[in-house]
């Protein structure tokens, strides 16, 4: 508002500053401004909800899956027949004969038909796993170990022959570790994910 001698205050801080003085803001003077309605807080859209990483509905290609156990099994029973040719064929050690499921009267076979069991029922309990739980592989590996250190150390429990029973355990360690170790690489290529529905 000009003075009616002249002096209007917004041309003589043009002429001091060179630019003329701030507006107020459009609410007024103690008024907050406005905020456009896209910036108010209740109008951002809320957060798309994920699918819990732990949760993943997991399930298997059966047909590749049980082919790679099947090959595993074959793994098994053969350190189990190499083993028993090793050290009581050549270095003429004797083994502590494992249950001999089928009754077939061979060492040698026991060995070798309970490694493969050993692999076809790991095969078994992981697609069962992988079906149900939340973390297979976590899963199939601590029930893995343990399983190993119960038949590395059973032999112990069948003969007072130290040496028999540390080679039989060393025999049912590693075939404990083939099996854990082949499964594991099997599942990894066979694990797929089901569509949500």
């Amino acid at each position: 508002m000009s003075d009616p001698n002249g002096y209007d205050p917004q041309r003589a801080e043009t002429r001091r500053y060179g630019q003329p003085p701030a507006q107020p803001a459009a609410g007024g003077y103690g008024q907050p401004p406005a905020v456009p309605p896209s910036d108010r807080r209740g109008d951002f859209p809320a957060p798309e909800r994920t699918t819990s990483p732990s949760d993943p509905r997991l399930t298997v290609e059966a047909g590749r899956f049980w082919a790679g156990a099947a090959a595993t099994a074959l793994v098994a029973a053969l350190i189990g027949l190499i083993a028993v040719i090793v050290f009581e064929r050549i270095f003429q050690i004797a083994l502590v004969p494992p249950p001999d499921v089928f009754a077939t009267g061979s060492q040698q076979a026991a060995y070798a038909i309970d490694g493969a069991i050993l692999a076809l029922l790991a095969a078994g309990l992981l697609h069962l796993l992988i079906l149900s739980t939340p973390r297979p592989r976590a899963f199939f590996g601590w029930i893995m170990a343990l399983v190993i250190v119960v038949i590395a150390v059973l032999p112990f429990a069948w003969t007072s022959d130290v040496t028999a029973a540390a080679l039989s355990g060393l025999v049912n360690l590693l075939i404990g570790v083939a099996v854990w170790s082949l499964l594991a690489g099997v599942a990894g290529r066979t694990i797929v994910r089901r569509p949500a529905g």
